[in-house]
C-alpha cells in the first residue's frame, strides 16, 4: 500500500519537546502519522460526497456509499486515487446489492455446506489469520448448483473477515487437492474465487496455499493462471506437513491435516 495509516482512534499524544534524539524522532513519527490521517479523512469525505451527488441511488449504511470504513479500504487499495476508488466502490457496492450479500446466512447455505467443500477454521493461523479451507475433491461441479457454490463462497469470505483480530486485515486460503481428479475440476468457480477477491475484497487474502497438489492438477493450473491477475504471487503449492508445520500449532491445525 502507498501509504500506512496509523489508527486514528488511538492516535498517541505528542511528547515534550527535549533535546533527546528519540523523543525529536517520536515528536516527527506522531505529527507524520497525524498528517496522514489528515490527508485520508479528506479524501475519504471526498469520495462520500461525490458518491452521494452523482450516485445518491447506492444504498447507505454498512458497506453502502456513505460507509467510510469501506471508502478508506477501497482507497488504499486504489493507492489513494478518488477516481479509482469510486469506480470500483461503485461495481461493489451494486454487486453487494445485487447478490444479495446481507442476505446470506447458515441456513441459506445450509445444504450446500453440508457437502463439507468448504469451511471457516475455529482457529487463526500463526500469524493470525483467519482460515478458508477449501477441500477440492468435494466439489462436483457437474452435481452442485453453481450459484448455491457461489452463495457459500461469498458467506464463508464474510464469516471469515468477521474473524479478524483487532489491527489485521487479511485471511489466509487453504485449497486441500488431495483426492483431487477430472470431476472436479471446475475452472469457473476458480475464476469466481479469485475475481471475488480482486474486485469486491481487495487485499484481504494475504496467502493461498495449494495443498498437495495432483498432476492432473497442473493444466487447469496453466489455464486459470493467467486470469488471477496480481493474486499469482500469493499463491503457494505445498505439502500438508508444511500446512502443519509453518502456519498452525498444536491443537489449531484443521482436522484434516492433523496426522
Amino acid at each position: 500500500m502507498a501509504v500506512r495509516l496509523c489508527n486514528p482512534l488511538r492516535l498517541p499524544s505528542l511528547p515534550s519537546i527535549s533535546t533527546c534524539k528519540s523523543s525529536r524522532s517520536r515528536v516527527f513519527s506522531v505529527r507524520s502519522c497525524i498528517l496522514e490521517y489528515n490527508e485520508s479523512r479528506k479524501l475519504v469525505l471526498e469520495v462520500k460526497e461525490k458518491l452521494k451527488k452523482d450516485h445518491h441511488y447506492l444504498p447507505e449504511g454498512k458497506n453502502g456509499r456513505d460507509d467510510e470504513d469501506m471508502i478508506l479500504w477501497f482507497l488504499r487499495d486504489r493507492k489513494f486515487s478518488v477516481e479509482d476508488a469510486i469506480a470500483k466502490l461503485i461495481k461493489a457496492i451494486k454487486w453487494r446489492q445485487e447478490f444479495g450479500v446481507s442476505e446470506l446466512t447458515e441456513d441459506s447455505v445450509k445444504t450446500i455446506a453440508e457437502t463439507g467443500k468448504a469451511y471457516v477454521h475455529d482457529f487463526l493461523d500463526v500469524n493470525e489469520r483467519p482460515v478458508l479451507v477449501v477441500v477440492a475433491s468435494k466439489h462436483f461441479p457437474d452435481v452442485h448448483d453453481r450459484t448455491e457454490n457461489e452463495k457459500l463462497c461469498v458467506f464463508l469470505i464474510e464469516k471469515a473477515l468477521s474473524k479478524l483480530p483487532h489491527g489485521r486485515e487479511e485471511i489466509l486460503g487453504i485449497i486441500d487437492l488431495r483426492g483431487f481428479g477430472t470431476e472436479n475440476a471446475d475452472l469457473n468457480y476458480l475464476t469466481f474465487l479469485f475475481d471475488v477477491f480482486y474486485y469486491y475484497y481487495p487485499k484481504r487474502l494475504g496467502q493461498v496455499l495449494f495443498v498437495d497438489a495432483p498432476f492432473v492438477f497442473k493444466p487447469i493450473w496453466q489455464l486459470v493462471k493467467p486470469l488471477l491477475k496480481s493474486y499469482v504471487s500469493l499463491v503457494r503449492f505445498c505439502s500438508v506437513e508444511t500446512v502443519r508445520k509453518e502456519y498452525f500449532e498444536g491443537e489449531t491445525v484443521p482436522a484434516n491435516f492433523r496426522d
